[in-house]
């Protein structure tokens, strides 16, 4: 069973507020699947502007919120930070309910900022660095690790930090604590019904360990030849493998060689299932001892030397083992649902005044448009499961 962690109160309301989520981007190149290695609120480098996000007026207001504007520019501010995700085209086709979902948005953050303002919530700057701790930890990394690895993405770790607001993660997290602490109890009976309804989610098949080291042919040169690329590539390889026959250290080499997320970890990928993997790496890390190391393996990614590190035999968690993480989860379900209620209710008795003629006509359901594929950055993607 994939591990649960704590839902940010800031992702539920994000999502409660404003429907279109943000998927990842379709892997073309990088190293073989691991384990999620997601990273939060990632930046992308390549901003497409367009054409339909115009500036406007100064004066002119989009909706007053318990007597305060929220301008048309503050509205205009953010469909262009979102629009760095979306297509011109998908853009122009959904615009208007695009913009309503981000006024939406904008309302409900307005009216929480109000509710954490009256609770005086303060949030210390240990606090911050604890909710950067668990994002890191979360890839197996320190801070320090962790920033090395937004590096190799393109992303400054200081502009990330800015982007993902995290005092207000906080504030929120710790507002929705005090709303609905006597709400979110779980018994043991409902974690044990759950186990019994759903066994197979606790079931881990057999898994191993690796690590590896990637040398990708360099093709960045429009003038390259691919396979005097492909050639230097190997050579390197074969020198890295006769490095470590003779006892070099293995995530030494990794981490000095670069250019893929799970170097700044030694090469670590972490425990991963079979079919994870492509073909080719599959095949190899499945059938290597525990501390072997292979020859080098060609994917299309580039030329590989493998190390298995652990190996676990297929498995079942018993219910003891699994109850934390199924009360957990259970918790953060009943939090999802209580947060809708709550923003419900905070509509409802807030005043919420639009222009004439601007006031939103009532859609027929609550589904938000299918998310765009985004638009393409310079960023680097994850390596797909398989071929």
């Amino acid at each position: 069973m994939r591990k649960y962690l704590t839902i940010s109160a800031w992702l539920v309301v994000f999502v409660v507020a404003f429907g279109l989520s943000c998927r990842k981007k379709p892997p073309t190149e990088g190293e073989p699947e691991q384990p999620e290695p997601n990273v939060p609120g990632q930046i992308e480098t390549k901003a497409v502007e367009p054409k339909e996000v115009v500036e406007a007026p100064a004066d002119k207001v989009a909706v007053t919120v318990n007597g305060v504007d929220i301008t048309e520019n503050e509205l205009e501010a953010e469909i262009k930070q979102m629009a760095v995700r979306m297509p011109p085209a998908y853009l122009e086709q959904n615009k208007e309910r695009i913009r309503q979902q981000i006024l939406d948005k904008m309302i409900t953050m307005r009216l929480l900022d109000e509710k954490i303002k009256a609770a005086k919530i303060v949030v210390t700057e240990e606090e911050v660095l604890d909710q950067i701790k668990e994002i890191a930890s979360r890839q197996g990394l320190s801070v320090d690790d962790f920033k090395a690895m937004l590096l190799t993405r393109g992303t400054n770790f200081d502009e990330w930090k800015q982007q993902m607001q995290f005092e207000r993660r906080v504030q929120f997290q710790k507002l929705l604590d005090v709303e609905m602490a006597d709400q979110l109890n779980v018994t043991e009976n409902e974690a044990n019904n759950y186990y019994s309804a759903n066994t197979k989610r606790f079931e881990t098949p057999e898994q191993v360990r690796a690590s590896h080291i990637l040398i990708k042919p360099d093709t960045t040169s429009p003038n390259a030849d691919p396979n005097e690329a492909k050639a230097k590539a190997l050579a390197k390889a074969q020198d890295l493998l006769k490095q470590i026959k003779e006892e070099a250290d293995f995530a030494t080499l990794a981490k000095a060689t670069g250019g893929y997320p799970s170097a700044p970890k030694g090469g670590d990928l972490g425990f991963f299932g079979r079919g994870r993997m492509v073909p080719a790496f599959d095949k190899v890390a499945f059938t290597l001892k525990v501390n072997e190391v292979s020859d080098i393996v060609e994917t299309r990614f580039g030329y590989h030397i493998i190390k298995v590190t652990d190996r676990k035999e297929a498995s079942v968690k018993t219910f003891e083992q699994a109850k934390d993480e199924i009360i957990k989860m259970l918790k953060q379900k009943k939090q999802g649902e209580l947060v809708t209620k709550y923003i419900e209710s905070l509509k409802a008795q807030a005043k919420i005044v639009y222009p004439p003629g601007k006031k939103p006509l009532p859609t027929p359901s609550r589904t938000p448009p299918r998310t765009p594929p985004r638009t393409p950055s310079r960023t680097p993607p994850r390596m797909p499961p398989r071929q």
